[in-house]
């Protein structure tokens, strides 16, 4: 993925998937200077992780 297609997705009103390494996370913030995302991973708010925008792959 890249850093437009995470900004948007974050932004969008519908649900889109998005999954890190097989996974489904909800993106929390782009860091659209460096390329990097926020992602929480499962249900838990308080397990979050950055990582590279790149890894990140759209779909349930």
């Amino acid at each position: 993925m890249n850093t437009t297609r995470a900004l948007e997705i974050y932004h969008a009103k519908e649900t889109i998937g998005v999954q890190l390494n097989g996974e489904p996370v909800w993106i929390e913030h782009v860091d659209e200077a460096n390329g990097m995302a926020t992602v929480q991973v499962g249900t838990r708010p308080t397990d979050t992780q950055t990582v590279s925008v790149e890894v990140l792959t759209e779909g349930d």
